[in-house]
C-alpha cells in the first residue's frame, strides 16, 4: 500500500506531493511579492521585520534560509551579519529561487543561493547559528524529517525560526475562513489569473499543524527551549528553539 499525504484538502501519494507544490509555486512565483502585500495587507513584512529582530543575529553570523524564495528574509539577514557573515538562501523551486537570487544581486550582496530539498540538506552538520524558514514548512512533505535536518545543520546554541501562517484567535475564524477561501482565490485569478493555486494556499494552512502540534514536533526533533510567538491573533505564529 503506497504512503499518501495532502495537498490542501486533497489526498496525494506521497511521492507526488513534491511536484504538486512545485507546480504551485511555478505558476505564482511571478506575482509572488505583490500577493503577498496584497493578501497580507502589508502585515508580512512586519511579521518578517519581527523574525529578524528575535533572531538574534549578528555581524559574522551564518544564517540558512530555508525555503526562502524570493529573499525577503535573506536581504534583511545580509544586511545583520555583514561581509564577514554568510547567508545562504535555498529553495526547492528554481523560479522562486532565482528571483531571490536576483534581488540578492540587485541588492549588491554577495549571493549563495542553492536549490536544494529540506528534507535533505547538503550542508556540513554543527554549521549555521540560525536557521530559519518563513512560511514554507507547511508545503514539506515530511516535516519531521526537514526539522531533524534543520536541527543537524544547527551548531550547539544555533538557534531555529519557523514562521508560518497557523490557527487563529477562535472569533476570527468565521472572518478569516470567509477571506481564505472566498476573497483570496478572487485576488489570485484578478492579479496572477491562477485562482486554484491560491485556493491551494489557504488550504494547505488549514492543514498545517497548530501552534501547540507544532511546538511538540520541534521538541521530537530534538530543539529545546521551544516557544512560539501569536502574530495578529495567531494567524501567523513564529516558533523558536535552540540547538544545546
Amino acid at each position: 500500500m503506497k504512503n499518501t499525504t495532502h495537498f490542501g484538502y486533497q489526498t496525494v501519494e506521497e511521492n507526488e506531493k513534491a511536484s504538486k507544490v512545485r507546480g504551485v509555486f511555478d505558476s505564482v512565483a511571478g506575482n509572488y511579492d505583490i500577493m503577498n502585500d496584497l493578501m497580507s495587507g502589508g502585515l508580512h513584512r512586519i511579521w518578517k521585520h519581527f523574525t529578524i529582530e528575535v533572531s538574534g543575529v549578528k555581524r559574522g553570523s551564518r544564517v540558512l534560509d530555508i525555503a526562502g524564495g524570493t529573499a525577503d528574509l535573506s536581504l534583511r539577514f545580509a544586511e545583520k551579519v555583514g561581509p564577514e557573515g554568510r547567508v545562504l538562501l535555498t529553495d526547492i523551486n528554481y523560479e522562486m529561487l532565482s528571483r531571490g537570487r536576483d534581488r540578492m544581486l540587485d541588492g549588491g550582496h554577495r549571493v549563495s543561493a542553492v536549490q536544494c530539498d529540506a528534507e535533505k540538506i547538503p550542508f556540513a552538520s554543527d554549521y549555521f547559528d540560525c536557521v530559519t524558514v518563513a512560511f514554507g514548512l507547511r508545503n514539506m512533505t515530511h516535516k519531521d524529517i526537514a526539522l531533524k535536518e534543520m536541527f543537524r545543520v544547527l551548531r550547539p546554541g544555533g538557534k531555529l525560526l519557523v514562521l508560518e501562517f497557523s490557527k487563529v484567535w477562535k472569533p476570527l475564524q468565521p472572518v478569516y475562513d470567509l477571506y481564505s477561501f472566498k476573497l483570496l482565490p478572487a485576488m489570485g485569478r484578478i492579479v496572477a489569473n491562477d485562482a486554484e493555486s491560491y485556493r491551494y494556499l489557504a488550504e494547505s494552512i488549514r492543514m498545517h499543524p497548530s501552534q501547540e502540534e507544532l511546538k511538540q514536533m520541534m521538541n521530537d526533533a530534538g530543539f529545546e527551549k521551544v516557544d512560539y510567538y501569536n502574530l495578529s491573533a495567531g494567524i501567523v505564529a513564529l516558533h523558536t528553539g535552540y540547538k544545546f
